[in-house]
Formats: C-alpha cells, sequence, structure tokens
C-alpha cells in the first residue's frame, strides 16, 4: 500500500464512483418500480447497494473520506435492521483498521519527527502496525526506559489528502441521504473540514492528552495514556491494552455493555468538568475496556475546550428540556440562538421534538437502544422533510459554540445505541452537567482546567 494518493485527480477519480454508482441503483430502482416492485423494497435495496459502495470506497481512500466513514459508523444504530444487520461487521472493520503503509515511508516520517538515529530511542520496535486509521496508523514499541508504548505515526501528504477529500465530499454529500437520511451531513462535514488542523497538529494533540491524563491520573474508572514524546508528525504515548469497545458491541454481555456504556458517557461529561475539554471523536475504535473493569481512552485529536459558562448553559438547556414545559424550551432555545431571531414557532411543536432527546435524563433509569435510535431517526426525517416556508425545520440552527459538544454527545449516543446499554445516566448528568440541578447562573471562578505538564520533546 502506498502513502494516501496525494495527486486531487486520483481521489477524486474514486470519489466519483459514488455519485456515478448512485445515478446507476437510482435509475434501476426507476426501472424496478415501472414493473410493480413496492417503492419500500427499491428504496431498501438502493440503501443496501449505496452502504456497499460507500465503504468500500472510504475505506480504501483513508484520510478524510475515511474519517467521514468513521463518524458515519457511529450512526449505524439508526439504520433499519434490514441493512444495519449485514454492515455492522463492516462497520466495525472500518472503525478500526486501513491497509497499512509500507515499512519504508514509516522509517522515513519517524527520522524526520525523532531524527536519523530515532532507533536509539526505542528498545524494541514492531515495523508491523498494531493499528491503523484515517490520519496516521499506531506502531508497538518499547521505550528506552523499558515502557510498552504506542508510536502514532502520520501518513504523508495526510493534509494535502485530507482537504481535498472534504472539498469533494461536501460536494457529494447529498448522496449519503439515502444510507443515513436522519444525519444532516453536510454541516458535519463542514465541522469537521474546520478542526483539519488540530487534528493533524500532533502538537496540539500531545497537549490535549497531557491535560486529560493530568485530569484523570488514578482514576479509579478510566485510564488516559501518558504522553512520552511527540515532534514532528510522531506522536508517542504509553501503550494501553483491553479489548476494544467493538468487541464488547459484538461480543459482550449486558452487564459489560451496562458497564462500558455508562462509563463511556460518564467520561464525555466529565471532562469538561475535571479539565474544561471534552473527547470530540467518540467511535468504538478509540476505547478499550481493560481487564480490571476500567475504560481506557485514546485519540485527543481534536479535543475541544469546554469553558465554565458553556457547560452551564448545557447542563439548563438539558434540565428545561427534560422538565418539559414547551414555554421554558422556547424562551432557552431563543436565549441560547438554538432558534433564528425572527422565528414564530409553536412552544409544543417545539417540546414535542426536544422531548426524546432529554427521555435518558427524565427517569432515573434509561436504556438506549436501536429500536429508540430508529424511532428519533424517523423522527428527525418527518421533521426534515417538511421545508415549507415557517416549518420548524426552517427555524433551527446550532450555534457555533455548540458544534464540537454536539457533535461528542450525538457521536456518544449513537455508541450507547449500539452497546444497547442501560444505566442510570440522569444520575450522570446531574453529578456532570452544572445547570442541571440548579439556575443559579455559571460559576464565575470556572472549573480547573486540568494538568499543564508537558510531553518529553523529542530532539534530533
Amino acid at each position: 500500500m502506498s502513502d494516501i494518493p496525494r495527486r486531487a485527480v486520483s481521489r477524486t477519480a474514486k470519489l466519483a464512483t459514488l455519485p456515478l454508482g448512485f445515478a446507476g441503483r437510482t435509475a434501476l430502482g426507476f426501472g424496478k418500480r415501472t414493473i410493480g416492485r413496492p417503492a419500500e423494497t427499491v428504496a431498501l435495496e438502493v440503501q443496501r447497494r449505496t452502504a456497499e459502495q460507500l465503504f468500500a470506497v472510504l475505506g480504501e481512500l483513508k484520510g478524510g473520506a475515511m474519517k467521514v466513514g468513521q463518524l458515519l459508523s457511529i450512526f449505524e444504530a439508526g439504520l433499519p435492521e434490514e441493512v444495519a444487520g449485514p454492515f455492522r461487521a463492516s462497520l466495525t472493520r472500518l472503525q478500526e483498521a486501513a491497509p497499512p503503509m509500507p515499512a519504508a515511508t514509516t522509517h522515513r516520517v519517524l527520522a524526520e519527527g525523532l531524527g536519523d538515529d530515532w532507533r536509539d530511542r526505542f528498545a524494541e520496535f514492531d515495523d508491523e502496525p498494531a493499528a491503523a486509521a484515517s490520519i496516521g496508523q499506531v506502531h508497538k514499541a518499547v521505550w528506552h526506559d523499558g515502557r510498552t508504548v504506542a508510536v502514532k505515526v502520520q501518513y504523508p501528504g495526510a493534509a494535502q489528502a485530507l482537504m481535498s477529500d472534504f472539498n469533494q465530499i461536501s460536494r457529494v454529500s447529498r448522496l449519503f441521504t439515502p444510507l443515513f437520511p436522519g444525519v444532516e451531513v453536510k454541516p458535519v462535514i463542514a465541522d469537521f473540514k474546520r478542526r483539519l488542523e488540530k487534528e493533524l497538529d500532533y502538537v496540539d494533540e500531545a497537549r490535549a492528552q497531557t491535560a486529560f491524563h493530568d485530569a484523570y491520573d488514578g482514576d479509579p474508572d478510566f485510564v488516559v495514556p501518558a504522553v512520552v514524546a511527540q515532534s514532528g508528525h510522531v506522536l508517542v504515548t504509553e501503550w494501553l491494552d483491553g479489548a476494544p469497545l467493538a468487541r464488547v458491541i459484538a461480543e459482550g454481555d449486558q452487564e459489560q455493555r451496562d458497564r462500558a456504556g455508562v462509563l463511556l458517557f460518564r467520561f464525555l461529561l466529565s471532562g469538561p468538568a475535571r479539565c474544561e475539554m471534552i473527547h470530540i471523536d467518540p467511535h468504538p475504535g478509540n476505547f478499550r475496556v481493560l481487564d480490571d473493569g476500567r475504560l481506557g481512552v485514546m485519540d485527543f485529536g481534536g479535543a475541544a475546550r469546554v469553558p465554565s459558562e458553556l457547560q452551564w448553559s448545557i447542563g439548563r438547556l438539558t434540565r428545561i428540556g427534560t422538565l418539559g414545559d414547551p414555554d421554558d424550551i422556547v424562551d432557552a432555545l431563543y436565549e441560547e440562538g438554538f432558534l433564528v431571531p425572527d422565528a414564530e414557532v409553536d412552544p409544543d411543536e417545539v417540546a414535542a421534538l426536544i422531548g426524546p432527546h432529554a427521555a435518558p435524563f427524565a427517569v432515573e433509569r434509561f436504556r438506549y437502544s436501536r429500536e429508540w435510535m430508529r424511532e428519533q431517526t424517523a423522527h428527525g426525517i418527518g421533521l426534515a422533510s417538511d421545508m415549507r416556508p415557517g416549518a420548524l425545520a426552517r427555524q433551527f440552527r446550532l450555534p457555533p459554540q455548540y458544534l464540537a459538544v454536539s457533535r461528542a454527545l450525538s457521536g456518544g449516543g449513537g455508541v450507547l445505541c449500539q452497546l444497547e446499554a442501560e444505566g442510570a445516566f440522569r444520575a450522570e448528568v446531574e453529578r456532570w452537567l452544572p445547570g442541571f440541578t440548579d439556575d443559579g447562573g455559571p460559576d464565575a471562578g470556572g472549573n480547573d482546567a486540568g494538568g499543564t505538564g508537558e510531553p518529553e520533546e523529542a530532539t534530533a
């Protein structure tokens, strides 16, 4: 496997197979409708064939295309079971695997980052990658002090390929609609593009991971590996053993899935309170369940800051949505910028839209499920399909300050539905979200921003 193709024409040619294939499937569907096949059956077949081609192309390209595929794979819980069942295994593979780059290329990146004597920094180094994903791949090694480490190496040309992919995918984002009709793909891709620089910047990732590590060091529930060294396109962290969360989804018993779900939810909510940051890429490939039951967390590229004022606002909105008073919900949405300034909405209609999303926090225990996710997806389809002037869908917008948090929590919710996890999620919200249990205003002092330790700087 060569480096990520950097020539826009070669990558665009592969992505171009998506609209061409979709056009062919649509024509086929139209023909079958004319000979009496039910429209629902034809739509399901188009959806299934779209999935086959979509994930094959995204997985092969790595880069931004695969990154979008990883994101969309979180939402497989919202697909009809007839489609979700056969593709669940392939979606999981997309989350955790990609073809590796040649050893010679890996060595070149290591030399550029750590120096020509990079091998002297390691007691052992395995040329066979332990994992490969959208931006880089990970090698298992032993650091010179005896620690087992993960060496993250960025693909050469990743930045150029990612920008090219996102530009192209934005143009054909409508093609994702048959597969994920309830997901607003275009805004998600736009938000991804804005965060590319952070995800490609291993200096920024090392700082974020160090802040999380310091905040959770010694925690009984979580393990965040320490950063050992960082330079250029190389990031070295402590190795993390454990069962991939994808395996728990596929093979775990109910108790294991419940515990993993509660811990995942707790980690996403507690990050802002403990270090004013949130992990925004909660696909299963970034989590491991350790033998002692703790949840290990990896990949802090693009982690977003969540200041205390925003934490309080999120808690307040969640509380108001959970209580369900229509007028209060509308007032809060106006105040936070979720409704356009001149919007005229029916409070009861807004409450009916918001209520299902707050359902997990209205009861002491709640069970996330694929069925529940499909109901929310169907509800979203109904809302999005009404684009008449004045329709509710045209009155909503997502304020910029909520983009990262929305991405993290919606992605986490998708994983909880894959886990079919049950737990006391309301108690977690009460514990970690200021503003949920009272309306006294944000803490003027803010939260402790966590550790500020810097990783060891690698030098040539």
